[in-house]
C-alpha cells in the first residue's frame, strides 16, 4: 500500500464559531492524536481531503500527514474518524491517529461474499450475520475487504471467523467461533389438522351416523 501525502496547518483556537470560519476558508478542522502523541489541532484543505478520501474509507486509509507550522514535519497516520454533514455531505471534522509501522492496528474491514452457495440453489437463504470484521494487522497490510467464499455451503451450514484465512499477517480480533454467514433452511409449512365437523359431513354423505360425544351426567 503506497502512502498518500496530505498537507495540514496548525490551528490555535477552538470552538464552533472558529470551526465555521475555517470551513468558510474551504478548510476542514482536524485533530491529530495517538497513544504516544499529544493532541495537535490542525486544519486541512477540503479539496485535498476529498481527493485522498475519494476511493477510501475512514479506518482504512494510511497516509503521511505533513504538519506545517513555519517548519514542516511528517507523521504516519490513519483517518480514524470523518464527520460528514447529514444533508450537505460536506466534511465537518477529521480525526487523524498516529500509527507505528511495526505495530499492528485494530481496524474494521467490510465482508465481501464470493460465490453462490449450494444450499441457496436448493432453496435455502443466505444470511450475512456480520457485514464487517475487526482485524489486527500492520498499517501497510490493511485490506480493502475480507472475502468469504460460500460456494460449498449446504443448507444449515455456517462460516465462522475461525474458518477464514486472509492473506498476510492478519489476525481476527473477534473470537474464532463468531458466525459470519449462514445458510438458512426454508421453513416447512405444517398441514392444518382436519376438523371433526368435516369428518362428520363426510360420514353423513356416506349414510353413516357421526360419532356422538358423551355428555356428562
Amino acid at each position: 500500500m503506497a502512502l498518500i501525502e496530505l498537507k495540514s496547518n496548525i490551528r490555535t483556537s477552538v470552538g464552533k464559531a472558529k470551526a465555521r470560519a475555517i470551513r468558510r476558508e474551504n478548510r476542514v478542522p482536524a485533530v491529530l492524536y495517538g497513544p504516544e502523541t499529544d493532541s495537535v489541532l490542525l486544519s486541512v484543505n477540503i479539496k485535498d481531503l476529498e481527493q485522498v478520501m475519494k476511493n477510501s474509507r475512514a479506518g482504512q486509509l494510511i497516509l503521511n500527514l505533513v504538519i506545517q507550522n513555519g517548519e514542516s514535519y511528517t507523521k504516519t497516520t490513519m483517518v480514524k474518524e470523518l464527520q460528514i454533514h447529514p444533508v450537505s455531505r460536506n466534511f465537518l471534522h477529521v480525526d487523524f491517529y498516529e500509527v507505528s509501522m511495526d505495530r499492528k492496528l485494530r481496524v474494521k474491514i467490510p465482508v465481501v461474499i464470493k460465490g453462490k452457495a449450494k444450499g441457496v440453489e436448493l432453496g435455502g437463504m443466505l444470511q450475512i450475520i456480520r457485514h464487517e470484521l475487526e482485524i489486527l494487522c500492520l498499517p501497510l497490510e490493511v485490506p480493502e475487504s475480507i472475502e468469504v467464499d460460500v460456494t460449498d455451503l449446504e443448507m444449515g451450514d455456517s462460516i465462522h471467523t475461525g474458518d477464514i484465512y486472509p492473506d498476510g499477517d492478519i489476525e481476527f480480533a473477534d473470537e474464532a467461533h463468531l458466525t459470519v454467514v449462514t445458510i438458512l433452511t426454508p421453513a416447512v409449512e405444517e398441514e392444518e389438522p382436519v376438523e371433526e365437523e368435516e369428518e362428520d359431513v363426510e360420514a353423513l354423505a356416506e349414510g353413516e351416523e357421526p360419532e356422538e360425544t358423551a355428555e356428562e351426567e
